[in-house]
């Protein structure tokens, strides 16, 4: 059985064309069929929509009134299906991202760039948090993907690693006598230290390969922001834990200097998270295979 709405359409059709045959042809349906579905629609309405003559077609006054309507609908119909091919096309949209300031600065960047250059019309929407509160956010909706620090433990997203990053301490002039020589963690944490605030995950990673070890920390200070420890750590206020890849500028430029650990902290990763049950943007889909590809 033909829909109310395909009355409609072959209605909208007649109308346009005042002609049966003209719009049987433009739909790819017979004349039959064409006459038969305005017969359906006008018992449906209870009203005579058009004056049939062998010239074609007319609107009757009750039809011209309707035809306002429907017509109406349909370019808003059509428009719907415009926007939905432009966002399948990337030529309109929005990409909402959750990621931390450090995340972005030092590694996220290019990527908006490029995906900017090559997709100009979608627009970024970019959320700053912890990487508890991405997850967070992330599973309210409020944005497509998040870019966080791993290891992640949670059932609900597909974690995708992307970026290799390495833990490791950093210090300035003070303690370059000190720390001339590699040292072990245990020694290490006898010195003042300068770490992230506990809810970190990078902290919490770290935190938890050192007690794994049977080492304990009490950080002299507790900072909000990766660049804050490099600057505490360039003034001399202690030795940082910091990203290795996120310090070489303060590193090759002698600010500061890394430290030899007899024993490395295991690395970790950089991921790209969403819900697994809830499909990706095609924006999404294509920021997250421009993330894979680069790091391919």
């Amino acid at each position: 059985m033909i829909s109310k709405l395909d009355l409609y359409k072959v209605f909208n059709k007649v109308a346009k064309s005042a002609s049966f045959s003209k719009a049987a042809k433009e739909l790819y349906m017979t004349q039959p069929a064409v006459s038969q579905a305005i017969m359906q629609l006008e018992k449906d309405l209870n009203t005579r929509l058009f004056n049939r003559t062998p010239k074609g077609a007319s609107l009757t006054d009750e039809g011209s009134l309707l035809f306002e309507y429907v017509n109406s609908a349909m370019n808003l119909l059509q428009t719907g299906e415009e926007k939905i091919l432009e966002f399948q096309n990337l030529t309109a949209g929005e990409l909402k991202i959750g990621v931390g300031d450090t995340i972005s600065r030092y590694f996220l960047l290019p990527y908006l760039e490029a995906f900017h250059n090559k997709y100009p019309n979608i627009k970024f929407n970019i959320v700053n948090g912890t990487t508890l509160e991405l997850c967070s956010i992330l599973k309210s909706g409020e944005v497509d993907i998040s870019i966080c620090n791993l290891p992640i433990d949670d059932s609900s997203l597909e974690v995708r690693p992307c970026f290799d990053i390495q833990d490791t301490f950093v210090y300035g002039e003070r303690f370059a006598e000190i720390l001339s020589q590699p040292i072990s963690l245990q020694e290490l944490v006898k010195l003042p230290l300068i770490f992230l605030e506990t809810k970190s995950n990078s902290r919490i990673y770290v935190e938890d390969y050192m007690i794994s070890k049977g080492i304990k920390i009490a950080p002299e200070f507790e900072l909000g922001s990766h660049d804050l420890l490099l600057q505490f750590a360039k003034i001399n206020l202690g030795v940082a834990c910091v990203t290795r890849e996120f310090s070489q500028e303060y590193l090759s430029k002698g600010l500061l200097y890394e430290a030899q650990l007899l024993e490395d902290i295991p690395g970790r990763s950089i991921g790209v998270c969403n819900i697994k049950s809830v499909s990706l943007s095609p924006a999404a889909t294509k920021f997250v295979e421009l993330l894979e590809n680069k790091q391919a």
